[in-house]
């Protein structure tokens, strides 16, 4: 094994800043290949646990259809007369996460190497975009040919094969991993030696007074606010103002989602390489990942609304949008794990709680905002959506940090351990 290489921190940094992006009082290993390692495993089997996790959701919502009786009366009409009809409305459930993002947030936090945070993550929960695009057409194909039972059918199977993958081959911490090469150990741990707590209880008080936390939270949930808009709203404005439903189309329904995915990896990939290879300050990386992923959307959300009846706009203003907010899968949301590396899935757990009230109070308000269902309503409603998006980039850029915080570290009487 390769002796350890000490970091190299500049000489004005102060203690607890973000000057560099590399560890500033501990000694970091060289890099352990990433070819056939544990971390990397372990983010695959991540990535596609989070495969199955959607593709079940989403085949629920399309199976759903053929579930109910054909007869079922249907709800009430609110189809604007603004624009030509080109389809027939279809209804597509939209859902979100339980307790797998934070218990993922946790895991990585034993496992993921500062200057890989970005890639693993990133890979992990790409999955989540990826279940999305493939069970959305391949669902409404086994519903055609087959029978709606063999959706669950295969996906069930797939999920029932993962299971006992991650059962097999996952650890909890690479100390419990009986494969891991010894080099691989040595630089996870070494990475993680600064970073992690040995606090028996959660400082509860010191963890809610922080306003990084804080920033997170309002980052989350304007995001949500609009991803909400953009995925549950967006559709419905096209249904019923531009008469044009894209989740008719299994194609246009997965293109969203297949950009998203790509932007991912893409931005996991190149946040890691700004810090690691362009000593990009960690702070930095978010910053700019998180005006990126929260501005774009927010402007061809505003766009959608001002489009008249062109829908093929609206599909690209969708693809476009969704794809943009992937760059803040290497911002915001994972910067739990910098600032708190110990409790990032309490963090998340937290900051998830808030993000998921857009999903319950958005689609009230633009009903209530939208009661004659015209062009002029809806460019309300995607402006105030647009609005939190820009604000909730603001404050995270200003109150956002990207350096583990001294109650993530210290017992209760501020000491480190």
């Amino acid at each position: 094994m390769k002796s350890p290489v000490p970091d190299t921190t500049p000489s004005d940094c102060e203690e607890g800043s973000d000057c560099t992006p590399l560890l500033q009082h501990a000694p970091r290993a060289e890099t352990a290949p990433v070819c056939c390692s544990a971390r990397y495993n372990l983010a695959f089997l991540a990535f596609f646990g989070f495969f199955v996790l959607y593709s079940l959701r989403v085949n629920l919502s399309v199976a759903l259809v053929d579930m109910v009786d054909s007869n079922t009366t249907a709800a009430e009409n609110r189809t604007s007369s603004e624009c030509a009809e080109h389809s027939a409305p279809i209804k597509v459930l939209h859902n979100q996460t339980g307790v797998t993002f934070p218990a993922m947030h946790a895991m990585w936090s034993s496992w993921a190497p500062p200057l890989e945070r970005s890639k693993l993550l990133s890979i992990s929960y790409a999955g989540a975009q990826l279940g999305t695009v493939v069970s959305l057409p391949l669902s409404g194909i086994i519903c055609f040919y087959l029978n709606w039972t063999y959706v669950f059918y295969l996906f069930g199977l797939v999920g029932i094969i993962w299971f006992i993958l991650w059962t097999w081959l996952v650890s909890d911490t690479p100390d419990t991993h009986r494969t891991i090469s010894p080099y691989e150990k040595e630089y996870i741990l070494s990475s993680l030696r600064n970073q992690l707590s040995s606090q028996k209880s959660v400082p509860w008080i010191p963890m809610l007074k922080s306003l990084p936390l804080w920033a997170i939270v309002v980052a989350h949930f304007s995001y949500n606010w609009t991803f909400y808009t953009l995925l549950t709203l967006l559709p419905t404005y096209m249904k019923e103002v531009l008469r044009f439903n894209i989740q008719e189309n299994g194609f246009l329904s997965a293109v969203p989602y297949f950009g998203c995915w790509v932007c991912m990896i893409l931005s996991g990939q190149a946040a890691d390489n700004l810090r690691a290879k362009w000593n990009f300050s960690t702070l930095c990386v978010r910053r700019v990942f998180s005006l990126i992923g929260m501005f774009g959307p927010a402007v061809f959300l505003v766009a959608a609304g001002f489009i008249g009846c062109d829908y093929s706009l609206a599909v690209a203003f969708l693809t476009i949008s969704t794809t943009l907010g992937g760059f803040c899968s290497s911002g915001f949301s994972i910067s739990h794990l910098d600032i708190a590396p110990s409790y990032a899935g309490i963090l998340l757990g937290i900051t998830n709680t808030f993000a998921t009230i857009p999903g319950m109070i958005g689609p009230v308000i633009a009903r209530s905002l939208t009661p004659e269902n015209t062009i002029r309503e809806w460019q309300t409603v995607f402006c105030i959506a647009a609005a939190l998006n820009v604000f909730g980039a603001i404050f995270f850029t200003l109150f956002g940090k990207g350096e583990v915080q001294g109650w993530a570290v210290s017992d209760h009487h501020g000491h480190k351990n």
